[in-house]
């Protein structure tokens, strides 16, 4: 072996050998109440790059507090950031930040900006995990960024009014954000995006919200899976937008003279399957609404299951559960241009010669009943009475007056 090739193999050995020095990145810094550095915002001063903010449990008033380089703050112990109401506690303007284990408390109401305990704003592949925010006007919230995460987080809002309360987790004009297993709880609305493409919003829980559980417009690509709405105010709302995905939520007990389980409005090209919609005012609420297939859904115990309007196109209705609920669907015309096929319906009447489990009588399931009840709504009163069940047997017998384009011609014998 030639000595130049002999000497490189030999350095090539030892320095293999040698333990691999530590990066500047792993530099840790520890703030503390009673320590040598007692305030985030003087440990962020002196940190590079990659360094570790130990918080330490105690109370910190600092203000608002800007992390403008990529460190990640983790709290030990539950450390407090106790705000003075009338500014925002956090800051984020850099990418790749992290904030882990921090308690974010008093953020006050403001007219005149959407004030929040924490703000990304134009920052990239931030991750917010397990902080609690408490009594915050906005809880979280993201503004033109991209790629970041917030998982894990509990949000506490005054459940005051709708005009005194933010929004729990409120994204703005953002992309690629992964929004999963938080609990909010109290706010306006739990969940909001706007102007926001390819969102995921996976196993949260939005509940006791004092508008909406989740509201969102203009905000395509997006999908929700997985996560419950429960008791909000007025449901959940999609407005203005194309391609959401809809799929194995929990909505339930959303009711009120104008709540939803889901109320969509101008959605295009979007699919709604294997949810589950129990004891809403009305469970679905469809207007403009073109080429969504709604299937695999169980709508159960509800005011209205399935409200759907004119307007709405193109729409399939298949393998549904329609189970216990006061009116299975309602719209607001005789002509109707979505289809209905293959779905369960608890008040079938037909029967099934052939055995192949699909009726072999087509199923109606607008009563009359609803029409009138779109019409003049107090007669709501006349529900349980003869005349009405008069009238639905007889609409039912020989229809005149209930859409004749919205039926079901392959009704399922059982539970699907």
């Amino acid at each position: 072996m030639p000595r130049t090739r002999f000497i490189a193999v030999l350095l090539a050995c030892m320095c293999a050998a040698l333990p691999f020095p530590q990066s500047v990145g792993a530099q840790q810094i520890v703030v503390s109440p009673d320590g040598p550095v007692r305030s985030i915002t003087a440990a962020i001063r002196s940190a590079a790059p990659g360094t570790r903010i130990i918080v330490r449990k105690g109370t910190y008033r600092e203000g608002e507090i800007v992390v403008d380089r990529p460190v990640a703050i983790i709290g030990e112990g539950g450390p407090i950031l106790q705000g003075a109401g009338d500014h925002q506690l956090i800051r984020i303007t850099a990418d790749s930040v992290t904030l882990r284990g921090l308690v974010f408390r008093n953020v006050a109401t403001s007219f005149v900006e959407d004030r929040a305990a924490l703000v990304i704003d134009g920052a990239r592949n931030c991750a917010i995990e397990d902080n609690r925010f408490e009594d915050t006007f906005f809880g979280i919230k993201l503004a033109r960024s991209a790629g970041c995460r917030i998982e894990g987080n509990q949000l506490r809002g005054a459940k005051s009014s709708q005009t005194l309360s933010g929004n729990g987790i409120h994204l703005w004009y953002s992309r690629d954000v992964l929004i999963r297993n938080n609990d909010v709880q109290g706010h306006r609305d739990g969940i909001y995006l706007e102007f926001t493409r390819a969102a995921q919003v996976l196993d949260n829980r939005s509940e006791g919200n004092l508008r909406y559980g989740l509201h969102f417009m203009f905000s395509d690509s997006c999908a929700y899976r997985q996560n419950v709405f429960r008791g909000n105010e007025a449901g959940v709302a999609v407005m203005y937008t194309r391609h959401v995905e809809v799929v194995g939520n929990r909505f339930e007990h959303n009711w009120g003279p104008a709540s939803f389980g889901l109320l969509l409005k101008e959605i295009t090209d979007s699919r709604i399957e294997r949810n589950t919609f129990r004891e809403n005012t009305v469970a679905i609420y469809a207007e403009s609404v073109d080429r969504v297939r709604v299937t695999h859904n169980d709508l159960i115990e509800n005011g209205w299951a399935i409200k759907i309007m004119a307007n709405a196109q193109d729409n399939v209705f298949t393998r549904n559960n329609f189970i216990g609920n006061s009116f299975d669907v309602a719209t607001n015309s005789r002509q109707h241009f979505s289809t209905f096929e293959g779905n369960y319906w608890d008040n079938y009447e037909g029967y099934d010669l052939d055995r192949d489990g699909v009726g072999d009588v087509p199923f109606r399931p607008v009563r009359l009943f609803s029409l009138l009840i779109e019409q003049h709504e107090p007669a709501l009163l006349l529900m349980r009475s003869l005349l009405v069940s008069l009238l639905d047997t007889a609409e039912r017998i020989i229809p005149a007056l209930t859409p004749e384009t919205l039926v079901d011609l392959k009704p399922a014998m059982k539970r699907l």
